[in-house]
Parts: structure tokens; C-alpha cells; sequence
């Protein structure tokens, strides 16, 4: 249940608060006024996009706030939304002028998402066309399988699944048949390939050795040079070098540092210094014969032999990273899948085989969901109908025949089964029944719209005994189609109290009318209704009710929402039979329709 809704500085609403009244409250106003400004800010609420210039002129942003009821039972999802020991759920949208928005539940940063799953489990909207959406098939395939009741939903669910499974299986399956037909062209190209990979064998560790080698070779002169000099500074063959001085010195040193501690501790220093010289020389003088063997073992074979080789090994390395593009990783990572493309290829007719067998089981399954849906389907259809008959009769159509034909699909079984599903129509006597998007005016259409959410949420005739044709009771739910298949509509009835009806009732009047607001006043017994209409027949049979006036000499223009009572209540109603503030028979009127209510 909405218990209050605030809007500040939306569109031409500068501030409105409602205190919203169980059962049916109805919002009525001049035409323009901006009655669908209050339709917009719930639809803010469920996780819908803000219009453009949505923020009121002069605004620093809009604001748009929801008191509910904590929704029976709590999902382990709210728990995780909804403070403990909370006692109603609070959201709200901020809206800023240049679009951005942010969402909260319970005074709590959310996400869209959040409004979106939570929101629509506190209340439905049915917008002006809404019952346009009966012309869909889709639609009226969702209508009869939600009064098949819960378990259709999971049976439906099961073929979904299914029907996918199937879908993969047959691509794979024609897959591998193209498979089969190339495979000899692809066997040749993945086996020269691997030979070619195998062949010269790469790894990343001889790629990074030869590197080092080749830059060796390449520079052993220089190399040579620089070792050389290492040498002679360290050892000469002739006069002193570092170590020699070094080992003078620490003779000195040590023959002194008996008088002094401070000259031992350095004494030892130089020692390690010494003993580190002598070291470093003899290992430069190691890389030096290593350098000039090499140097030698080149100059006898006439020719850089070596480095040739590892030119040569480098650029079949370069080659085959270049063809397959990448480092010898991604070498080694191709070869991989060679392997397992060759298997594949060499096994194809046996997965093939596997396949067929595998699609044949997926086939029979779907096949026999399907036939389970399709008979569920034909069993529920005669209740449907007859349950929406009766409504109709309430609805000042008590003449109307209204069937709800199943038969095959004539392209297959789909997603959502093997069935269409047509809610036919003959709103008079003597005429054969049609489909109801070719027969029904818009206001027969929203007559049809509001029967089939009697039947689903339990209206004026919920307690009546089952059907004359035997079949079950009319179910909870009717699963309508959203223009924004984002918002989700969770089936049951006990968690969405609030439906919001925005001129449903458009294309009808008179008696009509009068039978529509009883049958939503009606449908209001179980469920609290927000209604937004033009009818003084519907909004008569409101328990509270509210009316929006624009001021148009307000710079700029400004919307109020006002409660009405008593006397209230009578002018508007005047209004809305078109009449003068002063007409004495429009406001006997006015009260007549007050006391029939």
C-alpha cells in the first residue's frame, strides 16, 4: 500500500503530497492540466527514465518520494535493501537538469536496479494505452498462461530452457557438418602447421640465449678490448697493477694497526679490497681467453660460422612469430590449438554422431514440454473466457461473447511453446466471434482489460463458484508485457498491493462508465487503486479523491494537487459533467451519483 507520495519541482508541479487512502483513490483535472505528471513520478519510482526538462524551471533538481508498506513476505534481497526493524519502504529519485538522477530506499543510496525489482513488487501501472497491448500475441499468450497458475510459469520457464538447448544443439550439429565437409582441406593446412612449429621446436629460453649470443659475437672485439683493459689494470704483465699496490699496502696496514684500533678496522677494509681485486682479475682474465677462443675458433674456420648460425636460427624464429602473430608463447599456445583442431577434425564424424543422438533427446524433451504447456493451455482457456464473460456482463457488455481460442503455431514450437493463443470477440449478439485487435473499439478494449485484471486480482465476482464449463477458479495474476523490458513483474499478488490505473477508462462513458468505476471500486476491496480519470462515473465511486489544477498566471506555469471532501468533491464532479460552478441540476446530479455510489 502507498501510504504518501511527495513531488517537488517536477515539470509544472512545484510541490504535491498525497496521503493516499486505502481502496480506490482517483486523481481528476482539466485536460492539460497535468494529471499524468503524478503518473510520471511513479514511474520515476519503479526505476523509469526522467523526461527531458523534467526539473521544474528555476530548480535546483526534482524530488520524488514513495511511503509503502513493507512488502509480504521479505525477500532474502530486501533484507539487504531495508534496515532492520524498518516499518515501511521509502524511495525516492532525485532529478537533476542536466539528467543525472540518483535513486534511494529507505534514505539509503540505490542503484535503478534496486527501484526497479523492489518498486515493482509495491505497485503495477497500467498506463493510457495499456490495453492496446491485448493486441499483441505475445500478450495474450501471457494472459492465459498466467490463470494456468504457478506452475506454468515453471513449466514455462523449464521450455525457455529448452528451446535454447535445442537452438545450441542445432548449430553444433551444423557446425560440425561443415566441419565434415571441409575436413580434409583444413586437416592438410592444421597438419603442415604443426609440422612446421615441431620442426624447428621453440622455446622462449633458446630465443632469449641466441639473443645474447648474437649480440656476443657480434661484438667480440670490443668485448675483448674492454676485458683486457680490466686485466692490465688489475694484474700487468709488466710494472704494478691495483692488486699488487693493494697487496703493499695492506702489508703496511697491517704491521701498523697493532698500534691503533681505529687503523686495524680500516686495515681489514683494505684487506677485503685486496682479496676482492685479486678475485675480479682473475675473472676477467677467465672471460678474456673465453673471448678470445671464440675469436680464434672464427678466424680458423675462415668465416663467422657460429654467428651465421644464430642469424639464421633467429630469423626462422622471427618467421614463424610473424605467421602466426605473436611471441614463441603465442607460438606454442597456436601449436596447442592445432593439436586439438586436428583431433577434432580426425573425430568429426563421431561427434557428429553425438551430436544427432543428443539433439534427438533435446527435441523429444521440448517436444513433450510443450505438449505438457499446450494442454494446460487448452485446459484453462474455457475458465478464462467464461470468467471474462461474466465480468464483461458487469462491464454493460452482457451480450458480449468473448473466447480464448489455442492452436498450433504455424511456424513451430518457439520459445514460449508450441501455441498461439487469440482472445476472440463479439461484442453483439448474432455476430461470430473475431479477433479482439479487429472487433473492439478502444473503449471495448479497455473493457476487455479491466474484466481480464478482475479475473487475475480477484474483483466484483472473485467469490463466485467456479465456472458453469467445470473449470477451475480464476488464478492471482496476469503477466502484462513492459515497454521497458527491464522492469520485471514479479507474479505474486500479495507483494504488489498498489495498481495505478492512468485512464484506462478512455473511449467509454454513461452507463458504461458508471458499471466500470463499480467494477473498480470493486477490484479496490482487495487492492488499494490509484485511478487517474476524466469519468464523474468512476470518480463518484472513489473512497478519497484528489484533483490538479494548473495556475497559468503563474510565471512559470504551476500545478497544485488538492484531497477533496464533501462539498469539494461535489464541484468537481460538476466540473467534470461540464457544467457551471452554479448549475443546481449538475449538482443534483453530482450528489444522485455521490448516494448510487
Amino acid at each position: 500500500m502507498l501510504h504518501e507520495l511527495r513531488v517537488e519541482n517536477l515539470l509544472l508541479m512545484e510541490r504535491a503530497e498525497l496521503r493516499l487512502a486505502p481502496g480506490l483513490n482517483v486523481l481528476t483535472g482539466e485536460t492539460g492540466a497535468g494529471k499524468t505528471l503524478l503518473a510520471h513520478a511513479l514511474d520515476l519510482l519503479l526505476g523509469g527514465r526522467a523526461r527531458s526538462a523534467a526539473v521544474r524551471e528555476g530548480a535546483a533538481e526534482a524530488y520524488v518520494e514513495g511511503v509503502f508498506s513493507l512488502p509480504v513476505p521479505l525477500q532474502a534481497a530486501d533484507r539487504e535493501r531495508i534496515p532492520e526493524g524498518a516499518e515501511e519502504v521509502v524511495l525516492a529519485r532525485r532529478v537533476w537538469p542536466d539528467g543525472r538522477t540518483r535513486a534511494y530506499v529507505c534514505g539509503r543510496s540505490a542503484t535503478l536496479a534496486d527501484l526497479r525489482e523492489l518498486g515493482s513488487r509495491l505497485l503495477a501501472f497500467y498506463g493510457q494505452h495499456e490495453h492496446r497491448k491485448l493486441m499483441l500475441a505475445t500478450a495474450q499468450l501471457d494472459v492465459l498462461d498466467a490463470h494456468c497458475g504457478e506452475g506454468q510459469s515453471a513449466l514455462r520457464a523449464r521450455l525457455g530452457e529448452a528451446y535454447q538447448r535445442v537452438r545450441g544443439l542445432e548449430q553444433r550439429a551444423a557446425q560440425l557438418r561443415e566441419l565434415a565437409g571441409a575436413r580434409e582441406r583444413e586437416l592438410d593446412l592444421v597438419a603442415f602447421e604443426l609440422r612446421e612449429i615441431e620442426a624447428l621446436a621453440p622455446t622462449e629460453e633458446e630465443e632469449q640465449a641466441l639473443g645474447i649470443e648474437r649480440d656476443r659475437l657480434r661484438n667480440l672485439e670490443a668485448l675483448r678490448a674492454a676485458a683486457a683493459a680490466g686485466v692490465e689494470a688489475i694484474s700487468p704483465d709488466g710494472g704494478a697493477g691495483v692488486a699488487e699496490l693493494l697487496a703493499g699496502a695492506t702489508q703496511r696496514m697491517e704491521a701498523a694497526a697493532a698500534m691503533d684500533p681505529e687503523l686495524a678496522a680500516l686495515s681489514e677494509r683494505l684487506l677485503a679490497l685486496r682479496y676482492e681485486a685479486e678475485d675480479l682479475g682473475g675473472e676477467l682474465l677467465r672471460y678474456l681467453l673465453s673471448v678470445e677462443g671464440a675469436s680464434t675458433g672464427l678466424a680458423e674456420r675462415g668465416a663467422p660460422g657460429r654467428l651465421e648460425e644464430v642469424e639464421e636460427r633467429l630469423a626462422q624464429l622471427a618467421r614463424l612469430q610473424r605467421k602466426h602473430g605473436g611471441p614463441i608463447a603465442e607460438v606454442l599456445r597456436h601449436a596447442e590449438r592445432c593439436r586439438a583442431r586436428q583431433d577434432e577434425l580426425e573425430h568429426a564424424d563421431e561427434a557428429l554422431a553425438a551430436a544427432a543422438d543428443e539433439l534427438a533427446q533435446a527435441r523429444s524433451e521440448l517436444d513433450q514440454l510443450a505438449a505438457e504447456l499446450g494442454a494446460a493451455r487448452r485446459a484453462a482457456a474455457p475458465g478464462l473466457a467464461a470468467a471474462v464473460r461474466r465480468r464483461l456482463a458487469e462491464l454493460a457488455m452482457p451480450d458480449a461473447r468473448f473466447e480464448v481460442q489455442v492452436r498450433p503455431r504455424s511456424d513451430g514450437c518457439g520459445p514460449r511453446g508450441a501455441d498461439a493463443v487469440e482472445l476472440l470477440i463479439a461484442p453483439n449478439p448474432g455476430l461470430p466471434a473475431g479477433p479482439l485487435r479487429e472487433i473492439a473499439s478502444g473503449g471495448e478494449l479497455s473493457r476487455v482489460m479491466l474484466a481480464l485484471l478482475s479475473v487475475a486480482h480477484g474483483g466484483p465476482a472473485a467469490s463466485e463458484s467456479a465456472p458453469e464449463d467445470g473449470q477451475p477458479p480464476a488464478q492471482d495474476d496476469v503477466s502484462w508485457p513492459e515497454a521497458d523490458e527491464k522492469r520485471s513483474r514479479p507474479e505474486a499478488d500479495e507483494e504488489r498491493p498498489l495498481l495505478v490505473f492512468d485512464e484506462v477508462d478512455a473511449g467509454i462513458g454513461g452507463h458504461t462508465a458508471r458499471a466500470v468505476g463499480e467494477h473498480l471500486r470493486g477490484l479496490a476491496r482487495r487492492r488499494q487503486i490509484l485511478c487517474i480519470t476524466h469519468l464523474p462515473q468512476v470518480a463518484a465511486c472513489a473512497a478519497r479523491h484528489f484533483t490538479i489544477v494548473k495556475d497559468v498566471r503563474a510565471v512559470p506555469a504551476r500545478t497544485t494537487v488538492t484531497a477533496l471532501d464533501g462539498d469539494g468533491v461535489v464541484g468537481e464532479l460538476v466540473r467534470m459533467l461540464g457544467a457551471g460552478e452554479g448549475d443546481r441540476a449538475a449538482s443534483q446530479h453530482a450528489r444522485a451519483l455521490l448516494r448510487a455510489a
